[in-house]
């Protein structure tokens, strides 16, 4: 999969390419990774990309001209039926199941905004997508943009050192996670609950199985209203609201 991010901030970008599952993926070929400035393509000397916005107001606001020239020289850049994603407060929320929607594409061009945003014409005319990463501000698409080739990366077969890791991440069967233990059996009074060290696998499974859907109830509820639980899941609810069982 190819990657280009139009930014004006490339470096933030380039700090990511050497570490965890993206230098991996970089390193397997499974990944590339590239920038697009769009001050490359500004025309004055002083490489002028923002204006003051039509109407008044504060900040400044992306130009369309600048902002343009890069998304075509990004689309360039990656295969052909790559979409072009701007990373914007007005976009789809980015979840599990957009990650695994993008991580399908032959590739990708992210469009990292800045300062009170970019002229909408850009979105109108050369964006695919947008998304959101949360209801809160940012001070650019930069970091949105790291969020959203992380979840994709860690997707992509043979990024990860054990295959079943994605599969058993949260938010993959749109639940959160089970909790998870490591030795020793005990420190500072806490044990290992007794089930994980038992080695009856299905026992094990019910268990982790329970203990997502705990923990998606108790603390993010609207999954389990958005989820298509299994049989065998809903019970597991239904055992727990009748039990009063709470998350300690």
């Amino acid at each position: 999969m190819r990657i280009a991010v139009v930014t004006l901030f490339p470096e933030m970008i380039g700090a990511v390419l050497d570490w965890g599952v993206i230098g991996r993926a970089i390193d397997r070929g499974l990944l590339g990774l590239g920038t697009v400035d769009p001050r490359d393509f500004a025309r004055d000397v002083h490489r002028t990309v923002d204006d003051r916005p039509y109407g008044g107001g504060p900040g400044m606001v992306m130009k369309v001209g600048p902002l343009r020239e890069a998304i075509s020289a990004a689309r360039q850049a990656v295969p052909a039926g790559s979409p072009v994603v701007a990373l914007s407060a007005a976009g789809r929320r980015f979840d599990q199941q957009a990650a695994r929607e993008l991580a399908a594409k032959p590739g990708l061009v992210l469009l990292a905004g800045r300062y009170e945003g970019i002229d909408e014409r850009v979105i109108e005319r050369d964006v695919d997508l947008e998304l959101s990463i949360g209801d809160y501000v940012l001070s650019g698409g930069e970091i949105p943009a790291l969020a959203v080739i992380d979840a994709i990366a860690r997707l992509l077969p043979g990024a990860l050192g054990d295959p079943d890791s994605a599969a058993q991440d949260s938010f993959t069967d749109g639940l959160l996670d089970c909790p998870h233990y490591t030795r020793p059996e005990e420190i500072d009074g806490q044990r290992v609950p007794d089930v994980l060290l038992g080695g009856d696998h299905e026992a094990i499974r019910r268990w982790r199985f329970a203990q997502a859907l705990e923990r998606t109830w108790l603390r993010r509820p609207e999954l389990i209203d958005e989820s298509a639980l299994t049989e065998e899941q809903r019970d597991i609810l239904h055992e727990l609201k009748a039990s009063g069982t709470h998350d300690s």
